[in-house]
């Protein structure tokens, strides 16, 4: 009996540190496999043309992957590696969001000023909603309230009601916005402003801002610290956001909103993701050609593994 229940016991520890990261790499139109716990990259997926944002199905069946220069949304079988279909997703994707349920998949059409919202399961396009110049960035509410859309050029957050898909609100943000977070509580949403060089705090019931954080990185040019990509962890008790080519990610005490530390990790940080048990940070560097692993318990930059040229995108798969 004590043999079983030991094995067991390290066949739950087993299942526990299992995953798998997915990285896009922008500039070999592949998909990069990583096993983050080994440190070792697995494989490379040929994929789509100029592949940049990317996301997991609920189930964790399937990758949605932006092929920008193909004007889809390639979608991946997450066991055979093989394109199994396509959403339309309007011109030149590039980043997008999943509806809480996964039904439904909201895209940024940089070139046309639109946000495309996806029936997944019917593979269909449902409604183009107007927005502002450039958008990029979108995220959803986790109560499934909101779709937001951030317009690099309008400096705007677009706030989009999920059930009319019009948007009822904009809220002005700091040059060029590149990085949008809700937390899981749906009561706040995270913004980051590339040129700005800051972090913006909106309370979502009331649109309005809580607070704008600015970062310095000491023996950095502050035209060097670009926010781009942000998460919450789920507790809301750390943010992190990543700040392009200082080559850092800064800690955000989420409960006091300072910032607590940086992190020094490869060139040109893009995205970030967590582990599905939250004791890992990874992050794509776009031009180190490599993800960056930070263990969340030490707080410490652990391992770097090379996948590829221009990684941009991260998802992770339990």
């Amino acid at each position: 009996m004590k043999q079983l229940l030991f094995a067991a016991l390290l066949l739950s520890g087993s299942q526990a540190y299992s995953e798998t990261v997915f990285v896009t790499l922008e500039k070999d139109n592949a998909l990069a496999v990583v096993d983050p716990i080994a440190g070792k990259l697995l494989k490379t997926v040929p994929v789509g043309q100029r592949p940049r944002g990317i996301a997991i199905s609920n189930d964790h069946r399937h990758l949605y992957i932006a092929t920008s220069d193909d004007d889809t949304i390639q979608v991946i079988d997450t066991e055979t590696l093989k394109a199994v279909g396509e959403l339309p997703s309007g011109e030149d994707p590039e980043t997008f969001a999943l509806s809480p349920d996964g039904n439904f998949l909201y895209v940024a059409n940089e070139d046309d000023a639109l946000v495309t919202a996806i029936d997944v399961k019917a593979a269909k396009a449902i409604k183009t909603i107007g927005v502002g110049i450039e958008p990029e960035p979108v995220a959803t509410s986790p109560d499934g309230v909101w779709v937001a859309n951030a317009s690099e050029a309008t400096n705007m957050i677009h706030w989009i009601d999920s059930k009319t898909l019009e948007v009822v609100d904009n809220s002005l943000i700091d040059p060029r916005p590149r990085g949008l977070h809700f937390t899981a509580d749906s009561q706040q949403l995270w913004a980051t402003s590339e040129l700005g060089g800051t972090l913006t705090i909106f309370d979502v019931n009331q649109r309005s801002v809580i607070k704008k954080i600015s970062f310095k990185v000491k023996g950095v040019n502050d035209d060097k610290v670009q926010p781009v990509g942000v998460v919450v962890d789920k507790e809301r008790k750390w943010g992190f956001v990543a700040l392009g080519p200082s080559n850092r990610v800064a800690l955000v005490d989420a409960q006091t909103l300072e910032v607590e530390k940086y992190f020094l990790v490869g060139q040109r940080v893009w995205n970030l993701s967590f582990s599905p048990d939250g004791k890992r940070l990874y992050t794509s560097n776009g031009i180190s050609n490599d993800i960056s692993i930070i263990d969340l318990e030490s707080m410490k930059v652990t391992k770097s593994v090379a996948v590829g040229r221009y990684p941009w995108g991260i998802a992770v798969k339990p």
